[in-house]
């Protein structure tokens, strides 16, 4: 049996609040902290919540593909694959800086379909479907025009994470926009989604980072694609770029991507 857009978008939310209820619960103490391959920083935290939602998915829809952080892909060739960051901004939490939250997306064809964005830190909620609707706290979201890179704002989780070319290549549209902030972690597109900032560009990226973004941000009237305008996938190669106007969008590749 078929099931619906509102039906899966009610489960998205329900992954985030059970989430949201491990994650406010283990911020209360001090977290262990381990360093993966990648020198990216994990902790139990992570894990546990991962295992639960797992663990509901597999309960409420086992013909469904999952793709975690933690623990890696099962059943990607499923139509409808969900792919989980469980704790977004690690570092964050681990600081106490309240950007830190779950990313929960549904993909569907391999593509981002239903997304939400949890930050129990500050008690903000994105739910978007691409193509549907966008909303924070309940309350619709719409990006906001800015065709003009000149009074654009820009964000950037870290351009430590940039190798050489692809840092030129940021820096060629920090030079043209009207001011750049950093740190944000995913946090950043759910603002880009409400009409708050205007531009977000990364590298480095997994899918569990930006299938959630991507489905609020298509949902809110932007677009989130690779730097070369195509859709962001499975095997995407980990740069992203995301606008709230589609023309500043267009321009914005010219920059990243010149001929």
């Amino acid at each position: 049996m078929r099931v619906g857009t509102d039906t899966l978008t009610a489960f998205a939310v329900r992954l985030a609040a059970e989430s949201r209820r491990m994650l406010a619960a283990a911020a209360l103490t001090v977290t262990a902290v381990e360093a993966k391959a990648d020198r990216s920083l994990v902790t139990e935290v992570d894990r546990a919540i991962e295992v639960r939602l797992r663990e509901l998915i597999a309960d409420e829809f086992p013909g469904h593909g999952i793709l975690g952080e933690e623990y890696g892909p099962c059943d990607l060739d499923a139509d409808l694959v969900w792919v989980l960051d469980p704790v977004d901004g690690t570092a964050a939490f681990i600081a106490g800086i309240p950007v830190y939250g779950t990313l929960v997306a549904l993909a569907r064809g391999g593509r981002p379909w239903i997304g939400v964005l949890d930050y129990p830190a500050t008690d903000d909620r994105w739910v978007g479907v691409v193509d549907g609707f966008a909303s924070r706290n309940g309350s619709p979201v719409r990006t906001r025009r800015c065709p003009d890179p000149g009074e654009a704002l820009l964000t950037c989780s870290n351009p430590d994470f940039f190798p050489p070319a692809e840092r030129q290549a940021l820096d060629r549209v920090r030079d043209r926009v009207r001011y750049t902030l950093y740190g944000a972690s995913s946090y950043a597109f759910g603002l880009l989604a409400g009409g708050r900032t205007d531009l977000s560009v990364d590298c480095g990226l997994k899918p569990y980072d930006v299938f959630a973004p991507a489905a609020v941000i298509g949902g809110a009237g932007g677009l989130m694609t690779d730097w070369a305008g195509a859709d962001l996938g499975f095997d995407s190669r980990g740069v992203v770029l995301a606008a709230g106007d589609r023309s500043l969008h267009t321009l914005t590749r010219s920059l990243l991507t010149p001929p």
